[in-house]
């Protein structure tokens, strides 16, 4: 496969792909204890399979952009302050009503 020709999101899905089934890598990501360390993993299958996929271009692009954020337990997206409200012990989110 000539990576050159291929677009990034297209090359994310080949990796993806060949993640499927992969014993190893599968395990290797799973003992990750964060986004940056799976981002490790994925760079050297990425160089292994010849894709050619640089960390940004792994880190904002989906799934893999969803997996590191879901690793790293943080929102792509917040609304408001993302203060705890004192006295309901809620997240206020401000503007929506």
């Amino acid at each position: 496969m000539n990576s050159a020709s291929l677009s990034v999101v297209q090359r994310v899905n080949a990796l993806v792909k060949a993640l499927n089934g992969a014993k190893r890598t599968n395990e290797a990501l799973a003992r990750c204890g964060n986004g940056e360390e799976m981002l490790d993993v994925l760079l050297d299958a990425s160089a292994k399979l010849g894709l050619g996929l640089s960390r940004q271009q792994l880190a904002n692009t989906p799934p893999i952009r969803d997996w590191v954020w879901w690793k790293n337990k943080e929102a792509l997206l917040t609304i408001g302050d993302n203060k705890p409200d004192s006295e309901l012990g809620r997240k206020r989110f401000l503007g929506l009503f």
